[in-house]
């Protein structure tokens, strides 16, 4: 299936025996899953990587104390710990290999870097410094293997710690919750019942969810530029079918984020918490990490692991063409987006360009069509589409909503490090793009006259709207307090 007016393919059948395909590649089936299940176990010419990993956690899967309770991972990847770059690229021509060894070596890397700051925050002090230096029998691997993928050398959401990071306990049984568990871990995610487990998890179940989004966005792009449709009327009942794809998908998403509350608890997310921080915007690392034998010895840096990785709300942004302002936190979201597996980068801006170029918004919004004599029907179908539409932009307010909220109860309430594990000032970062679809929803139902007159939405939108007036309220209130409460400034 070919996005229209592009040639960027998005798969039905994902081919998951064909290693010589990326592990991520957008599909209408798996959406923004890797291809085939996540590779769980290293070939023996890795044992030394499989061993350390095991014993890496804070807790084992046995239960005992691992390296990094007692602070001990960095004396023995320094003295124990082979270079296998040779074996990386013995390999190199699988990349779903190549997407499991970038994922473990992107684990230790992380491990090793934030070790001395998890060392000091068990003890009640300030992170303080990590380790600056990362030593070849590293670097050079993690390397090699984001060059392969297409990542970059750091930890990244989809590629390594989340989407990328379980395994189904009983093959099966499938990609249900209660099959899922985790690959590899820092602290004691290798119990599926601990908060790491079920931070890490409730990420895979929602985007289990995201083939129906994909569907729905080539159904809606395929609607507009498809030139066979019988009949303008027909057209539009293509295009809202898509629409309402797209909502389906994304209500269930909402509904499994809500699942994190229970299965991932605030007062547990900031001891894992250390280990996913970057390596750019940290008080941690101020000049960087120099990766030996990599960049001619200067510094590098990296932005962490973080949800805002995901490509779910992305692609709803481009599609609806939410627009962001013009500061310096949206600068920091389009830097986000660089922090995807390519074939999601890619896909997001085909999309972008293709929703654009075929008008969709204007297409959806339909506001030159009620100067023109339409038919009862014709109206009924473009406000189905206008209520479709903003629909699907309050499930988007209500996903940013809840993470709002995350931040809140997770972060802002357990620790006052300023900023996010990728970056971004954690008190303002989430609002940008809060307060940018709530006013972007704010101005299409006055656009189109949704609250009154003959082409008013209904009680359902104007409940939609009595949210976001309310909720737009006690946000400016929550953002004010803990801007005053840190010092911070408000933009």
């Amino acid at each position: 299936m070919i996005i229209p007016n592009s040639s960027f393919e998005v798969l039905e059948n994902t081919k998951p025996d064909d290693v010589s395909l990326p592990a991520f590649m957008v599909s209408t089936t798996r959406g923004f899953l890797p291809r085939a299940e996540p590779i769980v176990t290293l070939p023996s010419d890795f044992d030394a990587i499989e061993n350390l990993l095991q014993e890496m956690p804070v807790r084992t899967l046995s239960g005992k104390p691992g390296l990094l309770a007692s602070g001990q991972l960095g004396d023995f990847v320094d003295t124990q710990l082979p270079d296998l770059s040779e074996q990386v690229n013995k390999h190199k021509d699988n990349l779903p290999l190549m997407n499991a060894l970038y994922r473990d070596y992107s684990f230790l890397a992380s491990a090793y870097l934030l070790e001395p700051c998890h060392m000091r925050f068990i003890k009640g002090e300030p992170y303080g410094l990590g380790r600056s230096f990362l030593p070849a029998q590293l670097s050079r691997p993690i390397a090699r293997c984001a060059e392969l993928c297409g990542f970059k050398p750091f930890m990244e959401y989809a590629g390594s710690y989340a989407l990328f990071n379980y395994r189904l306990q009983e093959p099966s049984k499938g990609l249900d919750y209660s099959n899922l568990r985790l690959i590899r871990a820092f602290e004691h995610g290798l119990d599926p019942t601990s908060s790491e487990a079920g931070f890490v998890l409730v990420h895979v179940e929602m985007v289990k969810n995201s083939g129906p989004l994909v569907a729905g966005t080539m159904s809606c792009l395929t609607a507009l530029a498809n030139p066979d449709i019988s009949s303008p009327g027909a057209q539009r009942i293509a295009f809202n079918d898509g629409l309402r794809t797209i909502l389906g998908a994304m209500t269930t998403v909402n509904r499994v984020m809500e699942t994190m509350w229970a299965k991932s608890k605030p007062q547990s997310y900031t001891s894992f918490r250390t280990f996913i921080f970057g390596i750019t915007s940290q008080s941690m690392f101020p000049d960087g990490v120099v990766y030996e034998g990599i960049n001619d010895g200067k510094p590098l840096s990296f932005r962490g692991e973080s949800g805002a990785n995901d490509s779910m709300i992305p692609l709803m942004d481009n599609l609806l063409q939410v627009q962001m302002p013009d500061t310096p936190l949206t600068e920091i979201l389009r830097d986000f987006r660089q922090y995807r597996p390519s074939n999601h980068r890619t896909f997001l801006v085909e999309v972008k360009q293709c929703s654009e170029g075929l008008g969709l918004k204007d297409y959806a919004l339909a506001i030159d069509k009620e100067n023109g004599a339409m038919t009862e029907e014709e109206k009924e179908s473009i406000r189905e589409t206008r209520r479709l539409w903003l629909g699907i932009l309050n499930q988007v307010r209500d996903f940013r909503w809840r993470h709002w909220c995350f931040a809140r109860e997770y972060i802002l309430k357990q620790t006052s490090h300023p900023t996010a594990t990728g970056g971004s000032p954690i008190v303002t970062w989430l609002p940008n793009q809060l307060q940018a679809v709530m006013e972007e929803m704010t101005e299409i139902y006055n656009s189109v006259g949704g609250r009154t007159g003959p082409m008013a939405l209904g009680d359902g939108s104007q409940d939609i709207m009595d949210l976001v007036d309310r909720q737009r309220q006690t946000l400016r209130k929550e953002v004010d307090k803990y801007c005053q409460e840190r010092g911070v400034g408000a933009n």
